[in-house]
């Protein structure tokens, strides 16, 4: 019998010709690396001829890794063995001290003369594990294969040490095969430490401009776009609008979704079964996709750990069936700390809505203890309520920014406080609890930490404020600032007449973009977390609409924004365990965890009953911050629900590498994100009668049938309209949807009726045959 697959091949590690078993074809195969070849990939290419799309894999993965699959750091403390690498690379001061004992232990075996002569190529070898690009040299790309015994070796720098100190081989490494086969082979030795691609062998790798020209730095393509990386953290979620934090040193993840619950996520990952907050039955929310109705807004009290207080704002229907915007306090329970008391609500202000749409919805707290609320213009377009609109008028609460002082009590019986310094107290035509006005609706803010060590930008509060059809803005709110909404939009006048009449003070963007780049605008964070350093003082957001991902680089010296686009998935940049390179395409919110670290939200179909939204953590591929250094030590809870393991979705990009190659790739798109599928109707149709005439099999369809087909058929075309309907918070929310049963809703209840129906006769005649 023919075996093409098991040619005898030079065994690795001796002289000896034999056919490997599939034990061995599996030591050393080119899984996951990106330069190996161990001798035999290449030598004999048929007998790996089944896994060339993974040695193809290896060409990929040109990108600093270490032996522990992670990006490289600086260490924090000066090595002082392997110090040609204590600027960046992949050993600490413990690894570092090992290697030196390590190197003086094989010293003690070695003469005064080979120490001298060969003292320098052993420390050198021994150093590449603290080589920013450790995992290439000792194939480590992938956790499933094992790594070298020895580094990958340039063959002329390879010869040397061989012709030198090959006495020094079997005390650099255990393995019986090569002390046996390779102090006396220098060819066999060489062979065994070459890699294919010699960019990456050492001492070339040191060389080579291309590699080290920018090593540590956020990676960039040629066009700029920054290539960030992600792992997934939840999903299954129905429009996940925030995730938030009790800063109670637990960390803790609490993620709402829009119908009005609240979950707790672990520091395991895993997620309780029963929810923190379950107020769907009050909560205005509809299945329209882009309804801009629900729950929307949750803030944690600054000393929750103590009092148990957070803070919510969802829309609801009175009994009048007015549409309103309520921001209440509740208490955790007593009993259970990953539960609140629903009976605990007390409603703290109430603002009716003259529209469905420009809800607003943030809620947080500022650096000053007080709380700030984001709410819309009222929606509609233009803003067209009174002379000058809501957002202008400092009578109303609509289109503003509001900070209150929820520890206190009004005089008048509000059950809030006024902090004595809001900037219109003293304005008898204003709302004492405005802090900033002319706003249209900003969609998510967040407050900066301020930098880790020198604390700058601590406190500076982030909006993005959705535009009405030409600009979308980021702006930082400042105290008594007019935003400009509706005279302007953006840098640019919207109401020509208020425009002119407007006042020069007015606060303008940090920076505006328009409808080439996005639609909708979600307000991001600025990351001040430990994990990823290289994104130290990076404002990140996104665009609803597209799924743009995006980032802003203050210049410290002009105080102006550089904005940069943020690309995820490059399979290059990407290729760690855990990695992904996709991601739903409508970015809901962002959010930022206990330590600081960034995160976003996003479904990929927007209605509030669809599960298919996920949360998504950012990684720099480029640079890490020290193992140990980020470390935390939760608080433990105890938790009387039943606890949810993570199962992630996504495919990962070293999955997505290994699967084998289909014979239609699907065309890439130029954002990398699992968009809603769009069909067109036409064409379903006809592929429907193609398949229909091209069956020989099956009789054409009874009147039943064809009736049921009808239906279905109808019910698709609705569902492909609702898909590609226009979804944008500019634009109106529809109406809530009537109960009355539509003609297709009847049909489709009919049919099982009339199947039930016509089963009761075929049963009864059957009796009568009988």
């Amino acid at each position: 019998m023919n075996e093409p697959y098991y040619e005898e091949v030079q065994d690795f590690y001796t002289s000896d010709l034999k056919k490997p078993t599939m034990k061995e074809l599996n030591v050393w195969p080119c899984t996951g690396r990106s330069s190996s070849s161990s001798g035999v990939c290449f030598s004999c290419p048929r007998v790996f001829l089944c896994l060339s799309v993974l040695c193809l894999l290896g060409s990929l993965l040109g990108h600093p890794q270490c032996l522990d699959y992670g990006p490289p750091f600086q260490p924090p403390f000066h090595l002082e063995f392997c110090s040609a690498y204590e600027n960046f690379g992949c050993c600490d001061q413990e690894r570092d001290n090992g290697i030196a004992a390590k190197y003086w232990d094989i010293m003690d075996y070695i003469d005064p003369r080979g120490r001298k002569q060969c003292g320098t190529y052993i420390k050198d070898i021994l150093c590449q594990e603290c080589s920013p690009y450790a995992a290439h040299l000792y194939d480590a790309e992938n956790p499933r294969t094992p790594l070298r015994n020895l580094p990958g070796l340039c063959f002329d720098y390879c010869s040397e040490f061989h012709f030198n100190c090959r006495s020094a081989i079997g005390l650099l490494t255990s393995d019986k095969h090569i002390q046996e086969c390779c102090e006396t082979n220098k060819t066999r030795f060489c062979n065994l430490l070459h890699l294919h691609d010699e960019d990456y062998c050492f001492p070339n790798v040191l060389k080579n401009t291309a590699l080290n020209r920018n090593l540590g730095s956020v990676v960039e393509d040629r066009k700029g776009c920054l290539q960030l990386c992600l792992t997934e953290v939840a999903n299954g979620l129905r429009n996940p609008v925030l995730m938030v934090h009790a800063n109670d040193h637990t960390h803790r993840m609490f993620i709402a979704e829009q119908v009005g619950i609240i979950w707790v996520y672990l520091p395991d990952g895993s997620r309780l079964e029963e929810p923190f907050l379950d107020i769907k039955s009050i909560v205005l929310a509809t299945p329209w996709i882009g309804d801009e109705r629900g729950f929307l807004g949750m803030a944690f009290h600054p000393k929750y750990k103590y009092n148990g207080k957070f803070y919510i704002y969802y829309s609801y229907m009175d009994k009048n069936q007015v549409e309103k915007i309520r921001i209440s306090e509740l208490k955790v329970l007593a009993s259970d700390a990953n539960k609140a008391d629903p009976r605990s609500e007390r409603n703290l202000l109430e603002l009716e809505e003259p529209a469905a749409n420009h809800n607003g919805g943030q809620l947080l707290f500022g650096v000053d203890g007080y709380m700030y609320l984001f709410t819309g213009d009222g929606g509609k377009a233009g803003d067209p309520f009174g002379k000058f609109g809501n957002a202008q008028n400092k009578s109303t609460l609509l289109g503003k920014v509001l900070r209150i002082d929820v520890d206190g009590k009004s005089p008048d019986g509000k059950p809030y406080r006024i902090p004595p310094d809001n900037p219109f107290v003293s304005d008898p035509k204003a709302r004492p609890e405005v802090y900033a006005y002319g706003v249209r609706n900003m969609w998510r803010c967040a407050v900066d930490r301020g930098d880790p060590v020198m604390k700058k930008g601590r406190g500076r509060i982030f909006c993005g404020d959705v535009g009405q059809n030409r600009f979308e803005e980021i702006d930082i709110v400042v105290k008594g600032g007019n935003y400009g909404w509706r005279a302007k939009e953006g840098f640019e006048c919207y109401d020509t007449k208020l425009c002119h009449n407007s006042s020069l003070d007015d606060i303008i963007p940090i920076f505006a973009y328009g409808r080439n780049v996005g639609k909708s605008v979600t307000g991001g964070y600025v990351y001040r977390g430990c994990e990823s350093p290289n994104l130290n003082g990076l404002y990140i957001f996104g665009d609803f609409m597209n799924g743009r991902l995006m980032a802003l680089q203050e210049d410290e010296k002009t105080n102006k924004w550089k904005k940069q686009d943020i690309c995820i998935g490059s399979t290059r940049a990407c290729a760690f365990p855990g990695m992904i390179s996709s991601y739903s395409k409508f970015i809901i919110s962002f959010a930022e965890d206990e330590a600081g670290e960034l995160y976003f939200m996003s479904t990929s179909y927007p209605s509030a009953y669809a599960p298919h939204g996920s949360l998504y953590k950012f990684i720099d591929p480029a640079r890490r911050a020290p193992p140990g250094k980020c470390k935390y030590k939760p608080i433990p809870v105890k938790t009387k629900s039943k606890r949810i393991p993570f199962v992630p979705r996504a495919k990962t990009v070293l999955e997505l590498l290994t699967e084998p190659a289909t014979t239609n790739p699907p065309k890439k798109s130029s954002i990398p994100t699992a968009a809603i599928p769009t069909v067109s109707l036409k064409k379903a149709k006809k592929t429907l009668s193609t398949k229909i005439k091209a069956s020989t099999v099956k009789p054409a369809p009874s009147g039943k049938k064809r009736q049921k087909i009808k239906a279905e058929d109808k019910l698709h075309k609705l569902k492909q309209e609702e898909k590609v309907a226009h979804i944008s918070r500019a634009t109106p929310a529809p109406p809530l949807p009537k109960k009355k049963s539509s003609h297709l809703t009847r049909t489709k209840e009919l049919l099982p009726k009339k199947a039930a129906l016509g089963k009761e006769k075929l049963e009864k005649r059957r009796k009568k045959t009988r």
